[in-house]
């Protein structure tokens, strides 16, 4: 027979009680969220399409949660510092992540990681959504995108595109225009946008498929050729530049979003509070307009179990489309 003492008794009396509480207490500590600053860690560096919208989004979070927002940035390996620190952080609540959903549909293809795209992280909210526009040095005799279709055809072997990381979406839009128009241009990988259109504009590399918050500058101002927009509509900022659906390329209808991502383990009341309040800013007055003057347009409302099938559906084309380039992660 098994003896227990008093001591222990009240030892386990003791853990039952706490034990019963704590859900309780987590509760609490929930409905009173946020009680102090909410962290939000950006993946990459100042100066691109996601430091621009963090900026803008920390802003209107902090007034409508009532606390401040910072913006940290953990910029390198694709995005993953981020969501590494993000994972090593307090699951409490405090600490989200800003950046698109390349980290789960790309990045995996392309680095190593440390984190399950789809059970370490979870989509919340979607922020912004938007297409890649197809950009050219405005020396290029092309004026639109069948003259430059024709044109590269002209010169064989001649052309390449710039992208804004190695087995990103910039990369395999190359390669999905090579094989809908009958191209055969190369492709320079940068890490990140800008080091990328200052050699389109200097004419190192002649094309780049980039998102529009960075591009848009130098397109308004003439030192970038817009030819066409992957989005299904056209871009409130560029009225004059088409789809590709509308020049005759439907197979690049390839739409991207942005969101507020967090760790699992996070109380569903904090998420579900965290959630309302980004839905609640993109649809603000403020908001709305400087997104769209970026070439993006607000997120949907679509829910969490949408977003991570919108992101493995992205996930499976990426990485079908990189096996076809016989493509090797580092």
């Amino acid at each position: 027979m098994t003896w227990i003492t008093h001591g222990a008794r009240q030892a386990m009396a003791l853990a039952l009680v706490l034990g019963s509480a704590l859900p309780a207490m987590e509760a609490a500590r929930a409905a009173d969220w946020p009680t102090r600053p909410v962290r939000i860690l950006v993946g990459a560096p100042p100066g691109g399409t996601a430091d621009i919208v963090a900026r803008l989004v920390a802003r209107e979070l902090q007034a409508s949660l009532g606390q401040p927002v910072i913006v940290d940035y953990k910029a390198g390996a694709g995005g993953t510092i981020a969501v590494q620190t993000m994972l090593a952080s307090p699951r409490d609540g405090y600490t989200f992540l800003l950046i698109q959903k390349g980290i789960a549909s790309e990045v995996p293809h392309a680095i190593k990681v440390s984190y399950d795209p789809f059970k370490d992280i979870v989509p919340i909210a979607q922020l912004t959504q938007y297409g890649l526009v197809l950009v050219g040095n405005p020396n290029l005799p092309a004026k639109d995108l069948g003259e430059l279709v024709r044109y590269v055809k002209s010169k064989p072997g001649k052309f390449d595109y710039a992208n804004f990381g190695v087995g990103t979406r910039g990369q395999t839009m190359g390669v999905q225009f090579n094989r809908v128009a009958g191209l055969d241009a190369g492709t320079v990988s940068y890490k990140g946008s800008p080091a990328a259109l200052q050699d389109v504009m200097g004419g190192q590399v002649p094309l780049m498929f980039d998102g529009p918050a960075t591009s848009l500058p130098f397109i308004k101002s003439g030192k970038l050729r817009a030819y066409a927009v992957a989005s299904p509509r056209r871009m409130a900022a560029l009225p004059d530049v088409p789809t590709f659906t509308e020049a005759g390329y439907p197979d690049l209808q390839d739409v991207s979003w942005m969101g507020i991502w967090s760790a699992q383990g996070v109380p569903p009341a904090v998420i579900t509070k965290m959630r309302d309040a980004t839905l609640k800013v993109t649809q603000s007055p403020t908001l709305r307009p400087r997104l769209e003057d970026m070439g993006m347009e607000p997120g949907s409302p679509a829910t969490t179990d949408a977003l991570l099938k919108d992101v493995r559906e992205s996930y499976e084309r990426q990485g079908a489309l990189l096996r076809s380039i016989h493509f090797k992660p580092d």
